[in-house]
């Protein structure tokens, strides 16, 4: 597949559809109307707005009420945990994962230096979670629980709904970053016990700079952003309408592609994973089999570098990201795999491919061709031997 890129980490981000392209250019040109404006000319953005958010809504199974734009992903999650724990500034206990994804795990140890107790629930080896140690955990000092609904990097899906069960009964607010769930799993909102929800759009094939906080009406809040009346007092500030109208119409293709989420791309990923497990000895899946995004596939090969591997992966045009935090100037293996004991020999050889509905049948041919020829060309220079 000479000189094209095969791009295997739409986990990491995923590209634009052209439906949402060609949703967004007339909000770049000639529509540049402030939504907030009473004149006519503003009508357009408004209606756009107002769009946009029921599209939202109806991915998640939530009203349009219910639904806030935001930034990003980690906005959202800042929003719902800042916004829940000012509205009860008595209570100091905070309930999450070791596996979270940065944008909590660096906000349960920013509050562990404000004073608050954390309590970190630990995984097993498949990065399961246990229902007992959540129900053990939550207290009359609880306020709040904050859980990922799937893992970035091993794709694991959390029991969402009990553990939301489980708040409800003691009357804690439970919020769910759902980045890596939202358009690839059907969510519904209106049975599900969730307090919060936090999406972003770069990750169902909107553009970066874009995402939604889902906040069920009469859950405590406290604005994270205050000064105009934008998005019902909830997040002040002029509303970036070409963002809302690429997330609105993202959102709702995702609606449409949810089948063939679980069906197509989930049959690619089964077969790369087949054929690579097939062809390269010593190697071992991350994650839970059985319980899993279906685009995901995460795994670790026995004394090779992960980052090695992307590299080589890349003279190919072979887009994926490494399970392990080397990029970032750490010789430590991510914090997910750490969490689940996953060996040290195989942890620092973790490579995560994602797929999303734009592969295709050849793309994996071509992946499941190379790579078990770069893993054994660097196992052969290897200095890791066991």
């Amino acid at each position: 597949m000479s000189g094209k890129i095969i791009y295997f980490d739409n986990n990491a981000t995923t590209g634009v559809a052209p439906e949402v392209r060609a949703a967004v250019l007339p909000f770049l040109g000639e529509e540049y109307g402030n939504p907030s404006s009473m004149y006519r000319f503003a009508g357009t953005s408004q209606h756009a707005v107002q769009k946009a958010r029921a599209q939202t809504a109806a991915l998640l199974g939530a009203k349009p009420e219910e639904i806030i734009f935001t930034s990003c992903g980690t906005e959202s999650d800042s929003t719902a945990i800042f916004a829940a724990l000012r509205a009860r500034p008595e209570k100091k206990h905070f309930i999450t994962t070791r596996v979270e994804h940065p944008a909590v795990l660096a906000l349960g140890q920013y509050l562990e230096k404000e004073g608050y107790s954390v309590t970190w629930m630990g995984v097993d080896e498949k990065g399961r979670v246990n229902l007992e140690d959540f129900a053990r955990a939550l207290g009359r000092d609880t306020a709040m629980v904050s859980m990922m609904y799937a893992n970035n990097e091993t794709g694991n899906i959390y029991p969402v709904a009990e553990v939301g069960a489980l708040c409800r009964e003691r009357g804690v607010p439970f919020h769910v970053d759902a980045v890596q769930a939202v358009g690839k799993l059907p969510i519904d909102l209106a049975t599900l016990p969730v307090d919060y929800l936090a999406m972003s759009g770069h990750k169902l094939h909107a553009p970066k700079g874009v995402g939604a906080l889902y906040v069920r009406r009469g859950a405590p809040f406290r604005p994270f952003l205050r000064g105009g009346h934008q998005e019902g007092g909830h997040r002040a500030g002029t509303e970036a309408v070409p963002n809302i109208v690429a997330l609105g119409t993202a959102c709702e293709l995702a609606g449409r592609h949810i089948e063939e989420e679980n069906t197509r791309v989930k049959a690619l990923r089964n077969d790369l994973q087949r054929r690579l497990f097939e062809k390269i000895p010593d190697c071992r899946l991350n994650g839970d089999l059985d319980c899993r995004l279906p685009n995901t596939l995460n795994i670790s090969f026995r004394n090779v570098e992960g980052e090695a591997i992307l590299l080589l992966l890349d003279q190919h045009g072979i887009c994926a990201s490494s399970g392990s935090a080397c990029t970032s100037g750490s010789l430590e293996p991510s914090h997910v795999l750490r969490a689940m004991g996953v060996p040290f020999n195989y942890a620092h050889g973790s490579v995560r491919l994602s797929l999303c509905r734009y592969n295709t049948q050849e793309e994996v041919d071509f992946v499941a061709g190379v790579l078990p020829e770069i893993i054994a060309r660097l196992r052969e220079i290897s200095p890791f031997k066991d």
